[in-house]
């Protein structure tokens, strides 16, 4: 596409090894190419956040929580009879819930919705399994329950963390920023689950309600699940880490320390932070908006914004644009054109779009019909 290497400062991967490899991979290809151009400026390689967070969930290891809750569901759901018998069921007890959702491994973010729909659900799910003549002892069994509400909390949240990190607005430094947040998040919930302090927990609070549940609820295992899910975080965005003055430099650049920051940024540093005009306007729009307003006389901090500015954090952008492609060319459309392609992911995927009615107007073509004469 011709675009300039020397431009080149960040890549997004998925974290596959072909993506990753520092030889055959693409991000080590792209660094030899950079040198052979003579770029001498860093390629700042990520793993999506997305991803990492999605894959921070599965140290916990409660896959037999899980197993059997999507068993479970299968049998009610999978089943069209069962199905049936079971919202009629719900409906004659006057159940707050109608029904269970089903949940998918592709469709992540369901899990955290049948886990909690499940939980409040379990009573009324075994009285009808029994019905079935199904074994419910694993489902009655009180240290499972106490897995499942603590899975359900956590799920919960993780999701929460997901849904804070996707979107097209989103910049690399907020999205760091959400991550901060989480693990500071993670170290309250380990203390407070030390104090035997489920407030943030509402499944583990109802748990600990009951009197059997109470003297068997494993609250030191479930403080080492959350240390680790922790450390886990710490380990997998390291590299975001060693960003993080760049990051906060962006953020909010009157409180950085001009001794600390680059020798090439330092003057024009100090001349911001003095300059009390941007700092109104820096209060005023906002840091994404702010960094457009930086005069000509600051060119390395323009450029430093930019480098920051153009960094993907996720691959969210091009997974919805995957999407997009995947609803408008199908089967059914067998006339569809690359051309006609392009353009419809143009149209779709734009976002300030404003069509021109006057000149669309004028380019209208009048269809003429002629009427025969009897």
């Amino acid at each position: 596409m011709n675009l300039s290497w020397d431009k080149l400062t960040g890549l997004t991967t998925d974290g596959a090894p072909a993506m990753c490899g520092e030889k055959s991979g693409l991000v080590g290809r792209l660094r030899q190419k950079m040198q052979s151009e003579g770029n001498a400026g860093e390629l700042t390689a990520y793993h999506c956040i997305i991803h990492q967070e999605t894959l921070c969930g599965k140290v916990l290891g409660m896959e037999h929580v899980m197993n059997t809750v999507t068993q479970t569901v299968n049998f009610i759901r999978a089943r069209g009879l069962n199905h049936r018998q079971f919202q009629s069921f719900l409906e004659e007890i006057q159940s707050e819930y109608n029904d269970v959702p089903y949940h998918t491994e592709v469709r992540w973010l369901s899990r955290g919705k049948v886990l909690e729909r499940f939980f409040y659900l379990l009573d009324d799910i075994c009285q009808f399994l029994e019905t079935k003549e199904k074994d419910t002892a694993r489902l009655r069994d009180v240290k499972w329950r106490c897995e499942l509400a603590f899975l359900c909390d956590v799920t919960n949240h993780l999701s929460a963390l997901n849904l804070q990190l996707q979107g097209r607005g989103r910049t690399v430094t907020d999205m760091y920023d959400s991550v901060r947040a989480f693990k500071v998040k993670l170290n309250l919930w380990e203390t407070q689950l030390q104090q035997k302090n489920h407030a943030h927990f509402p499944a583990c609070q109802n748990m600990m309600t009951r009197t059997t549940a109470a003297s068997q609820f494993p609250t030191k295992h479930f403080v080492e699940k959350l240390s680790t899910l922790r450390a886990e975080f710490t380990r997998r965005f390291t590299d975001f880490e060693r960003q993080k003055f760049n990051f906060e430099m962006f953020s909010n650049p009157f409180s950085i320390d001009p001794e600390k920051a680059p020798e090439n940024l330092q003057m024009e540093l100090i001349e911001l932070q003095c300059d009390s005009a941007l700092k109104s306007k820096y209060e005023t729009v906002g840091r994404v908006e702010f960094h457009r307003c930086l005069p000509e006389t600051m060119p390395q901090l323009r450029r430093h914004a930019a480098r920051i500015l153009s960094m993907f954090g996720s691959t969210y952008v091009c997974e919805q644009l995957f999407s997009v492609m995947k609803l408008n060319k199908s089967a059914h459309r067998s006339s569809l054109t690359d051309a006609h392609l392009h353009s419809i992911l143009r149209v779709s995927t734009a976002q300030d779009l404003t069509p021109n009615i006057t000149e669309l107007v004028v380019k209208k073509r009048c269809q003429v019909s002629t009427v025969s004469k009897q």
